[in-house]
């Protein structure tokens, strides 16, 4: 089987609303390029389409097809709100949503604070003054 997912994320209108829409012409374009399957999820954040396909070619001729790029033009965010890919997907598989982890690489950790006293200057004569007199750190007392 070649699957095709088309994932539509709820943005000023909902996904499950534009599948609503669009579940129809969609259905009728994909079984008309030879889908054996397919199927709708509705999570909280929007809308999984699948459809399955015997041949790679007909996944493809599905995924060019005008009304599926009709379809994904007027998602409710057709820019940064629609995924397509070519496999089975739209979750994690549990019934519970994951956890946002800190990634390892991604800039999560805090940077140095600046030494303070880096660009500190300290005047030299008060040591060479003190070893005049004996008081320095180098002589004992005395």
């Amino acid at each position: 089987m070649n699957w095709l997912t088309v994932e539509v994320f709820d943005g000023a209108t909902s996904g499950a609303g534009w599948a609503r829409a669009w579940q129809d012409r969609l259905v009728e374009a994909a079984v008309s390029r030879g889908a054996v399957y397919w199927d709708e999820h509705e999570h909280r954040w929007g809308v999984v389409l699948e459809f399955a396909f015997p041949e790679e070619s007909q996944t493809e001729g599905f995924r060019q097809s005008p009304a599926l790029t009709a379809a994904l033009d007027t998602a409710p965010d057709p820019v940064n709100g629609v995924l397509v890919y070519p496999h089975r997907g739209g979750g994690s598989g549990s019934r519970q949503p994951r956890r946002h982890r800190p990634l390892t690489s991604g800039g999560a950790a805090a940077l140095p604070q600046p030494d303070p006293d880096a660009e500190r200057v300290l005047p030299c004569t008060a040591h060479v003054e003190a070893d005049r007199a004996g008081d320095g750190p180098g002589r004992p007392p005395g």
